[in-house]
C-alpha cells in the first residue's frame, strides 16, 4: 500500500511507511522543498488497497508510534471552551474511547455495517469521537450544523433513511417531535449531563462500556460519510465518499497544502457540519499525525480568536476568509503568535487586500486553497510557491484541472470557462463516489473526459487558477454555503409573498449575503416596508436555518422569467454585483 511521495522529502512509501517517515524526516516544507512545483506533481503516487480503514490503518499506526517513542509528544486532541476547561488526548487515549463509543454503537445501539448515523453537535470532544467510532464500525456519518431546524432534521432523517441520531439538549426536543414521521430511525444518543426518555446518554455509557474493539475490515470504495450539499435546483442532495476518497485523498490536503508534520498543532474554525471540518478537523491533519486543536467558540468572536492564537502553541490555522477579514480590522498590536507558522484558507475567495492587512500585521501569508464537498483539494497555493494575490493557486497533485468550454474541450490561457477535473479514461482518487439515490445528478456532472464543478474560472499562462463565478446560484457567505431553493421556500411561507428568487450581493464584511428580491401579495402592498422586511427576516429564521435568512431585501413589480417561467437569478444577481 502506497502513499505520497515527494523526490526530496519521501521514497515511495507503504500508508504506514509514511507514519515512519515523517519521523524520520520530520523537517517542515520549505522553499526548497516545494520550489519546483512541476516535480511535486509529477512524483505524487499514491496507490489504492483493497481495503482500507482511516481508523485501524492511520490512527491505531500512529498508536504504536506512540507507545514506540517514535512521535512528537504533541497530544492527537487538545480541546478548549474558553472557560478554562481541557481535554487532551493521545493517540492511544483516542483509539481506547473511539472503540468504546465503537462498542455503544454495535451493542446499544445495535447498528450494522453500512447503516446509517446522522451527527448534529457543536465542537465537542464527541463530535470526535463519533466520527472515528463510524469509522471502527463502518456504520455511514451524516455530519450536520447545529443551525439545523426541525424541517431541516427531518428532511435529512427521511432522504437519509438514518436509523441512528446523536445530538444534544438544544436539538433533542425537535427530534423527538419528528420522530415519529421517520420509520428507519430506532436509536437515539444524546450527549447530555441529564437523562432523557427515548434516549441513551452518553456520558452515562461511555462509563460502564469496554474498549475492546475489533474494527471492522471496509473496502476502500465503501461508502464512509455521506454529505449534504447546499441544494440550487432542489432539496439538498446527499454526496457519497468513500474510504479511500478521503481517508486517503485528504493526504494530499494535510501533506501539500497544510504542510503538516507531527510537531504540529493544527486549528480548523469550520462548523461541524460541513465537509471542511472533515477536511482539516479529522483526516488531513492525523493522516499526518498532527495534534486537532478544537475551540468549543458557540459564538464567533474576533477577540477569543486572537487570544487563542495567541496563547496556544497553535503552528496552522485555517479558517473562512470572512474570519480574516474581520480578524484585520481588530488591533492586532498587542497579539504576539509565537507559534504560527502557516495559514490557509478555503470555502469562499480571499481578497487581495485581506491577505496584505494579515501580513503587514503578522508577517504571514494566507495560503488560498479551492476544493468542494464533492472532492478534497483541487487547486492550492503550497508552500515555497509564489502567491499571486487572488488566484487559488495551481492544481493538487491529486488532479489534472482544466478549464473546458461547452463541449468539454480544453480552453487555452487567459479564456474563461468551466472548471474541471479529467476523469476519464482513469478516474482519480479524492473525487465522490455519487450522489445518493439520484443517478442523474451524478451523470450531470460529467462532460467528455471531465468531472464539472460548477464553477467558472480561468487558467493564466503560469498555470495559476482564478475564479470567477459559480455557474450555479450557491451563496457564499461567511464561509457557508447557502442554497436559493430553501430560502426561497422559506420566504414563500409568509402571507405577503407572493413570488421570491435569492441571489448572493456584495457584502464588505461577509464576502457576500443572501439578497432576497420579493413580489407582494396586494394586501400587503400598502404596508410599512421596513417592519415588513423585519418580519419576514425573522419568519425566515425560524423555518429554516438562521444563518440563511436574507440579510437584504428588496420589492420589485415582477421577476425576470425565462419563456418556460423559470426565474433569471443571473441577471438579479448580475445587477446586484455591479454596485461594486
Amino acid at each position: 500500500m502506497k502513499t505520497l511521495h515527494h523526490a526530496k522529502c519521501f521514497q515511495r512509501l507503504t500508508i504506514f511507511g509514511s507514519v515512519r517517515a515523517l519521523h524520520k524526516d520530520n523537517r517542515r516544507a520549505t522553499p526548497q522543498n516545494f520550489s519546483n512545483y512541476e516535480s511535486m506533481k509529477q512524483d505524487f503516487k499514491l496507490e489504492i488497497p483493497e481495503y482500507f480503514n482511516f481508523a485501524k490503518d492511520v490512527l491505531d499506526q500512529w498508536t504504536n508510534m506512540e507507545k514506540a517513542g517514535k512521535k512528537p509528544s504533541n497530544p492527537a486532541f487538545w480541546w478548549i471552551n474558553g472557560k478554562g476547561e481541557e481535554v487532551r488526548w493521545s493517540f492511544e487515549e483516542l483509539g481506547s474511547l473511539s472503540r468504546k463509543f465503537a462498542n455503544i454503537l454495535s451493542e446499544a445501539c445495535s447498528l450494522q455495517r453500512g447503516d446509517r448515523v446522522i451527527l448534529i453537535l457543536p465542537r465537542v470532544p464527541e463530535w470526535w469521537l463519533a466520527n472515528v467510532a463510524c469509522l471502527r464500525t463502518g456504520t455511514v456519518l451524516i455530519p450536520g450544523t447545529t443551525q439545523l431546524t426541525q424541517k431541516d432534521i427531518l428532511y435529512r432523517l427521511q432522504s437519509s433513511k438514518a436509523n441512528c441520531i446523536i445530538t444534544n439538549d438544544v436539538l433533542a426536543p425537535a427530534v423527538d417531535a419528528i420522530a415519529p414521521k421517520c420509520e428507519n430511525l430506532h436509536s437515539k444518543l444524546i450527549v447530555s449531563e441529564n437523562s432523557r426518555e427515548g434516549w441513551g446518554n452518553l456520558k452515562e455509557m461511555m462509563k460502564c462500556v469496554s474498549d475492546s474493539h475489533t474494527c471492522v475490515k471496509t473496502k476502500h470504495n465503501e461508502i464512509m460519510a455521506m454529505f449534504f450539499t447546499s441544494g440550487t435546483s432542489g432539496y439538498p442532495k446527499m454526496t457519497a465518499h468513500t474510504h479511500s476518497s478521503y481517508g486517503l485523498g485528504l493526504s494530499v490536503n494535510g501533506r501539500f497544502w497544510l504542510d503538516l508534520t507531527p510537531s504540529d498543532v493544527m486549528w480548523n474554525t469550520s462548523d461541524t457540519g460541513w465537509a471542511k471540518s472533515a477536511w482539516s478537523s479529522v483526516f488531513s491533519p492525523w493522516i499526518q499525525g498532527a495534534c486537532v486543536f478544537a475551540h468549543h467558540l458557540p459564538r464567533f468572536e474576533p477577540t477569543s480568536v486572537l487570544q487563542t492564537l495567541s496563547k496556544y502553541p497553535i503552528t496552522v490555522f485555517c479558517s473562512a476568509a470572512t474570519v480574516y477579514r474581520m480578524l484585520v480590522q481588530n488591533d492586532m498590536a498587542s497579539c504576539k503568535f509565537k507559534s504560527l507558522k502557516h495559514c490557509v484558507t478555503a470555502g469562499e475567495p480571499i481578497t487581495p487586500d485581506v491577505t496584505e492587512k494579515w501580513r503587514n500585521k503578522t508577517g504571514l501569508d494566507i495560503y488560498e486553497g479551492y476544493g468542494q464537498t464533492e472532492t478534497v483539494l483541487i487547486c492550492g497555493n503550497f508552500k515555497g510557491m509564489k502567491i499571486k494575490p487572488g488566484s487559488m493557486g495551481k492544481p493538487s497533485p491529486a488532479f489534472d484541472v482544466k478549464i473546458v468550454d461547452v463541449n468539454g474541450n480544453v480552453l487555452p490561457p487567459g479564456q474563461e470557462g468551466d472548471i474541471g477535473i479529467q476523469v476519464l479514461p482513469n478516474r482519480p482518487f479524492g473525487l465522490f463516489a455519487h450522489y445518493v439515490d439520484d443517478p442523474s445528478k451524478t451523470a450531470s456532472t460529467l462532460r467528455g473526459n471531465f468531472y464539472i464543478t460548477g464553477d467558472r474560472g480561468y487558467m493564466d499562462e503560469d498555470g495559476y487558477f482564478w475564479f470567477v463565478a459559480r455557474s450555479d446560484d450557491i451563496i457564499l457567505s461567511s464561509g457557508y454555503r447557502i442554497g436559493p431553493f430553501e430560502v426561497e421556500n422559506a420566504l414563500n411561507e409568509h402571507p405577503s409573498v407572493a413570488e421570491s428568487a435569492v441571489v448572493s450581493s456584495p457584502d464588505p464584511i461577509r464576502g457576500e449575503v443572501v439578497k432576497a428580491f420579493i413580489v407582494l401579495n396586494p394586501d400587503y402592498k400598502s404596508h410599512d416596508q421596513e417592519q415588513l422586511i423585519k418580519e419576514i427576516q425573522e419568519h425566515v429564521k425560524k423555518s429554516t436555518a438562521p444563518y440563511k435568512y436574507p440579510r437584504k431585501v428588496e420589492f420589485i413589480q415582477e421577476l425576470p422569467k425565462t419563456i418556460s417561467g423559470k426565474t433569471k437569478r443571473n441577471e438579479l444577481r448580475k445587477k446586484e454585483w455591479k454596485t461594486i
